[in-house]
């Protein structure tokens, strides 16, 4: 079962996930390693740029609410999931836009991307589940001396996770979850899909 725990207004966003197959269905087993009958692919409703244009456009009008945007430089995504929903977010508000890549486990910032001392950042974020990659590109944004002061996703899919600075998203989303041991869909045999963009995890939380 999928439930929708908040949506921002006007934008109906849960239907526009299921028209543009975004919610997929099936046997998946997750990036934490849970397995679930439901898989959020969000590059479903990245292809789409006058939809994305709109949603970053409500995520700019949350973000003006609580932060001074006048004072941010660029907005900064982890690749590759975040990079079309930072770019749009970027091209909306009128900042930079770089990302950051994986390089043998480690987030780091590659192509001569450069973040100088007292920029002020956003970081962008297709789908937040765990955090991890956020926190990782928000750990490389402060060690070159910026300021983070937003994080936005379009999806937060979370259980309450929290950062350093305020935290925006358009949709809140609880998809059910099961440990492999308890997965009813294992025991019926239906064939595990691994969509995710790591194979090997190494623990449940």
């Amino acid at each position: 079962m999928i439930k929708v725990i908040s949506e921002v207004k006007d934008t109906n966003l849960f239907k526009i996930l299921r028209d543009t197959g975004s919610i997929m269905e099936g046997h998946f087993e997750l990036t934490s390693g849970y397995h679930s009958n439901y898989y959020l692919q969000c590059a479903k409703l990245l292809q789409y740029p006058d939809i994305i244009f709109k949603l970053a456009n409500k995520a700019l009008g949350l973000i003006k609410e609580k932060v001074k945007v006048e004072k941010i430089n660029t907005v900064v995504s982890p690749a590759v999931g975040g990079i079309q929903w930072g770019y749009m977010l970027a091209y909306v508000a009128g900042y930079r836009m770089i990302f950051t890549e994986r390089k043998n486990k480690k987030m780091e910032l590659r192509r001569g991307f450069e973040i100088k001392k007292g920029e002020e950042i956003i970081i962008a974020e297709d789908v937040i589940t765990t955090g991890g990659s956020v926190r990782e590109v928000i750990e490389i944004c402060e060690g070159c001396g910026a300021k983070v002061k937003a994080v936005a996703s379009i999806v937060d899919r979370s259980e309450n996770l929290r950062f350093k600075c305020p935290y925006y998203y358009l949709i809140k989303l609880n998809i059910d979850k099961y440990p492999p041991s308890s997965c009813k869909l294992c025991r019926e045999n239906y064939p595990l899909e691994y969509p995710g963009s790591r194979k090997k995890y190494k623990k449940f939380n």
